[in-house]
């Protein structure tokens, strides 16, 4: 991998912040005491920006992550704690949807949101499969009802799905689902749950409703061929998470109340 930083000698303050905050301890002092990269960098680097990201005074650029592609953090953009915990105590899991069909513009954005999650050293493995038809979506809902019968479980559900109700993926107009090579990181459920978390509330933040697809992902942990043919993963690569999307037919007015939290101080 070809790294390089770029030191702009006039406007570094020598804080050193870049140094402090480097995961993995890649960069140093030079002679002159400005920030330099170690050799170990082009090895160990694992492309994070935070040296570029913290600097104070946009001194320093890296190649990997050039500070003239980065965004400002603008704080007038930043919510309060108090709007944090209102979004998050406002979304539900939405399971009765509207016919109405989501721009693809906003699915990309929700996408893009989505690469901004946190994964084991920056690896980033998550990828995704965005079934935006709903005749689609309806199909494989019973493909996984087909699964429902060939092990006979679920009855209730089946039994909807034979009386025109579907329970397994709720009607939804679109469908989200995270694969991942399991050799792409070293917490790869983990990397692709964080993933599917910021999806799940970049889509709340656009009024789109969503629901975790329980029942779809069991098929297909369960090596059910027919859904998993019907997605075209690639090769070798896992199903680990899947998020129904679509406008919500009813807009919840009141926050349900949740057991306090149970927590043990040390």
């Amino acid at each position: 991998m070809k790294i390089s930083l770029t030191i702009d000698q006039e406007t570094c303050k020598k804080c050193y912040s870049c140094i402090a905050e480097c995961p993995f301890d890649l960069i140093n002092q030079d002679q002159e005491g400005y920030p330099q990269l170690r050799k170990a960098a082009v090895k160990r680097c694992i492309r994070c920006g935070h040296c570029m990201a913290v600097c104070m005074v946009d001194a320093l650029d890296i190649s990997i992550s050039p500070l003239s592609q980065s965004i400002s953090v603008d704080k007038t953009l930043l919510p309060s704690p108090d709007s944090v915990k209102h979004f998050l105590e406002s979304r539900r899991s939405i399971r009765t949807y509207k016919k109405k069909i989501v721009e693809h513009s906003i699915l990309e954005q929700i996408l893009d949101v989505s690469c901004y999650s946190p994964s084991a050293h920056n690896s980033q493995p998550v990828h995704w499969i965005m079934v935006e038809d709903p005749a689609k979506v309806k199909r494989i809902a019973g493909m996984v009802v087909d699964y429902m019968r060939d092990i006979k479980i679920f009855p209730g559900l089946i039994r909807a799905w034979d009386q025109g109700v579907d329970k397994v993926l709720r009607g939804a107009p679109h469908l989200a689902v995270a694969h991942a090579t399991p050799k792409g990181s070293e917490h790869i459920v983990e990397d692709c749950t964080l993933a599917t978390a910021y999806l799940d509330l970049a889509a709340h933040s656009h009024g789109i409703g969503s629901c975790w697809a329980g029942f779809l992902v069991q098929a297909i942990h369960f090596n059910y061929q027919p859904v998993i043919d019907e997605l075209e993963l690639p090769e070798n690569h896992k199903v680990y998470t899947a998020l129904m999307l679509g406008y919500p037919k009813f807009l919840y007015r009141h926050i349900p109340q949740r057991d306090p939290v149970n927590v043990t101080w040390r």
